[in-house]
This record gives structure tokens, C-alpha cells and sequence, in this order.
């Protein structure tokens, strides 16, 4: 770690302690967006990122100040928990130095799932995050824009990104500070959606959150964000038919199956044929999910190491393994199908739950159920992303973002209808007047001061 990671680290370290609550994560994501992977603190086998050390500074605010999960463990928590139990369990059935990365996978993004859900603990604290973030994305923008132009990384200094940008088809590919330029559009395509969330609540932070995920997208030129950007965009547009959405889910499943009975390849050959910047490896991503159907015996039960010869020409990721770019299949890989299936659960569970905080939520305006609509839809284009790439640097954060974001809002107390609050408090039981008064609070501009 040189000294510019170590001044990150510290200014963060003292942000994340000292600042309110509703703020203390901030400076978290903001040190794993711009600082990169090489910025690492070796203690013995280990290798201490950024990230990681600041999970250690924020379980001890946690300690100290005895802050908790406001509404305890429910469903999807669990499922985190049991999905980081099985990734270190099965590492028995690997290399003997599997453990160690499996740790600090776990400590990682399991441990910023769960501070995510201790800071921000409803809709006005998510909000506020996403306000903050679409600013905070614009620098990362222009350094990305500056990148495509001149084809030097800004960020190469730091380490553990390339010093000079990525070239397909004469097209300059920036990544900034994640490790591909398509985990860079993730993150720009998370940064539209966070605009058009917050769009009714102030429109100069909105189109921050646009012109900064247009920028990266831009810079990253690669087709998987801007499908990411549409997919979110479909799963907006199915608000209009959230009654419907049984009849929906059945009619895509049916144009699936006919699909794959008229189609010469499998329907997720579909992929292959997707080819918006240019150079696209539809063709690949497509095959290898055909080579792991195929190579089933080999890693259902517990995962396997060596998948180097499911594809006879290829992307490799060094000399065991091809380049697993599908996040379901990552799953598989690391953990056989137990594994995957605890990480399809938490996805499923995690739409169920955007469905019934809407239900639940009905006596609120619109503007508050669509935003739990929104979480569901960036769910979704998240979804759809894990079928292209496999989220291996800090970008999956903001996948666990959006994940415990969906559990702080759909889980907060649901605002007493006015019908039920009377003129006079003297007319009112105790326990409705105190719940109407935190009603009442819940109902101020969120995001007020940042």
C-alpha cells in the first residue's frame, strides 16, 4: 500500500467513526469505488484491501456504539449468512490455500452487507446514499472520459489495474479503478438507476446520477452496461403492470421454452448475438454456460479447480482455469450447485420481498412504492448482468448495495394512514398519536442537508 492508499485509508477510517449514522457508510463505498485492488496491507497469507480493513473499522463503531440491525435477522440476512457458511465450508474440497481467499471474500462482502443494513435503515437513508453517490460518481466519470481519449489509466499508479487501457477493434476500453471495463459499466449503469431513483426528490442530484453513469458507460464501451441500462429500463417499465406481474412471469417463461423448441442452439445462445460496441463475446459467454452443462460431474457436488479444458479455444484466467464470466456459474464453480442454489435463493427472496414491501406499503404515495419498484428493477439488471460477467473486484458492492437496500426499505414501519389520526390528540389511543408523530417525521424531505 503506498501512501496515497494509506491517507484513503485513514480519512476514511476517521469518517466511518465519527459521522452519523445514516453517513458512515459513505466513506466505505467511496474508498472501494476509487481506490484499486492494489492497494493491499500484507499481513502473512493474507492480503488486506482497503475495503477490508474498513470492514474492520466499521464493526468496531458497530461494537462501541451498540448499533444493531434495526428489525433483527430475516430472511434474505440469513441466506447471506448460510451462502458465506457453505463458500468456506466447501473450501475442504479445494486447494489447501482456498480458505484464505474464500475468508476474505466473505469478510468483504458479506461484511459490508451487513453494515449496509445497520447504517442505513430506511427509505430516507437509502435515499440519501444514492443522492451522494450520483455526485460522487461524476470525477470518476470525467477521470474514466479522460482515459478513453488519451488510453493511459489514471488510476494504473495505484496498482492492480492496467497502466494502459484496453484496445478491441480499434475502440478504447477504459476501466478506471475496477478490473475491467465491463465491471466499470456495472457501476455506471447502477449510478443511472440511482438518478432516476431519486428523480422526484431532487432533480440536480438526478442528473448527476445520469451524467455520470452515461460517462462511464461511455468510457467502458462494452454492451453488457448498456443492456444493463435497458434491462433496468424494462423492469421500470413493468410498473405499469406490477398487478399483472404472475401473467408476465408466465407468458416470458412460455416465449423462453418456444423459443429454445424453434432456436438451432439453446435460448441462452441469445447472448451471442447481442454485439452493441463492437467485439462483444457473446459467442464465449454462450459456450461456456453449454461447456458447464456438459462438465456437470465435475463441479456440481462441491465446485472444481480446473476448468481450463471445458473450452477448446478461449478467454484463459490463468493456467487451470477459463475466464468464468457468468456470476451464477462463478457460484457453481466455487461451490457446486448448493452453493449456486443459496445465491439464486437470496435473489428470489430478495424480489419476493420488493413485491410484498409494495403490498405492505400500499397505504403510502406512489412516489414510496415506486421506489421500492426501483430497487426491484436495479435488482433485476443486476440479474441480467451475472449472465455476462462475474462481479470479482469492488464493483459487487454496490450488488450488496442494492441487496440490503431492498431489506431497509421494504422493513421499515409502515406510515399511519391520516384517516386514522384525529383532530385532537386527546381523541387519539396513546400508541397512535406516537405512531403518527413518527409518521409524521418519516414524511420530512429525505435527504435534507447532504
Amino acid at each position: 500500500m503506498n501512501g496515497v492508499g494509506g491517507l484513503v485509508l485513514v480519512l476514511a477510517s476517521i469518517l466511518m467513526v465519527t459521522l452519523p449514522r445514516r453517513l458512515a457508510i459513505l466513506p466505505l463505498l467511496l474508498a472501494a469505488t476509487y481506490m484499486t485492488r492494489g492497494q493491499v496491507l500484507e499481513i502473512g497469507p493474507a492480503d488486506f484491501t482497503i475495503p477490508r480493513l474498513l470492514v474492520v473499522v466499521g464493526f468496531l463503531r458497530v461494537i462501541a456504539r451498540g448499533e444493531h440491525l434495526p428489525d433483527g435477522l430475516h430472511g434474505v440476512d440469513k441466506l447471506v449468512l448460510t451462502l458465506a457458511a457453505i463458500l468456506i465450508g466447501m473450501s475442504t474440497f479445494h486447494t489447501s490455500d482456498a480458505w484464505v481467499f474464500r475468508m476474505g471474500l466473505v469478510w468483504t462482502e458479506v461484511g459490508c452487507y451487513f453494515l449496509f443494513r445497520i447504517f442505513l435503515q430506511d427509505r430516507e437513508d437509502v435515499q440519501s446514499t444514492f443522492m451522494f453517490l450520483c455526485v460522487a460518481l461524476l470525477p470518476l466519470a470525467a477521470l474514466m472520459v479522460i482515459e478513453k481519449v488519451t488510453g493511459h489509466n489514471p488510476f494504473g499508479g495505484l496498482g492492480g489495474v492496467v497502466e494502459y487501457s484496453l484496445v478491441r477493434d480499434g475502440r478504447v476500453r477504459a476501466a478506471g479503478p475496477f478490473a475491467h471495463p465491463i465491471l466499470a459499466g456495472t457501476v455506471g449503469a447502477m449510478a443511472i438507476a440511482m438518478g432516476l431513483a431519486v428523480w422526484k426528490i431532487s432533480r440536480r442530484h438526478a442528473w448527476a446520477g445520469l451524467f455520470s453513469g452515461a460517462g462511464i458507460i461511455f468510457a467502458a464501451t462494452s454492451s453488457g452496461p448498456i443492456m444493463t441500462v435497458v434491462f433496468i429500463g424494462v423492469g421500470l417499465a413493468a410498473w405499469r403492470v406490477r398487478d399483472r406481474m404472475r401473467t408476465v412471469r408466465w407468458g416470458i417463461l412460455t416465449g423462453l421454452i418456444a423459443l429454445d423448441i424453434v432456436m438451432k442452439d439453446p435460448v441462452y445462445f441469445l447472448m451471442a448475438r447481442i454485439d452493441i460496441s463492437g467485439g462483444s463475446q457473446g459467442y464465449y459467454r454462450s459456450q461456456l454456460v453449454r461447456s458447464s452443462f456438459q462438465h456437470l460431474s465435475e463441479w456440481w457436488a462441491s465446485g472444481t479447480d480446473y476448468t481450463r479444458h471445458w473450452m477448446a479455444s478461449g478467454i484463459y484466467a490463468n493456467d487451470r482455469m477459463v475466464d468464468i464470466t457468468n456470476h451464477f456459474l462463478a457460484m457453481g464453480v466455487m461451490g457446486g450447485l448448493l452453493l449456486m442454489a443459496v445465491f439464486i435463493a437470496i435473489i428470489v427472496y430478495s424480489f419476493r420481498d420488493v413485491g410484498r414491501g409494495i403490498k405492505q406499503h400500499a397505504e403510502a404515495s406512489i412516489d414510496q412504492q415506486f421506489f421500492i419498484w426501483m430497487l426491484g428493477a436495479l435488482l433485476f439488471g443486476f440479474v441480467m448482468t451475472f449472465w455476462s460477467i462475474s462481479l470479482f473486484d469492488q464493483s459487487v458492492l454496490y450488488f450488496y448495495l442494492c441487496l440490503a437496500a431492498i431489506q431497509s426499505v421494504v422493513r421499515q414501519p409502515r406510515a399511519i394512514p391520516v384517516a386514522l389520526v384525529k383532530t385532537s390528540p386527546h381523541e387519539s389511543p396513546p400508541h397512535v398519536r406516537l405512531a403518527a408523530t413518527r409518521a409524521s417525521a418519516k414524511t420530512r424531505l429525505p435527504g435534507k442537508g447532504l
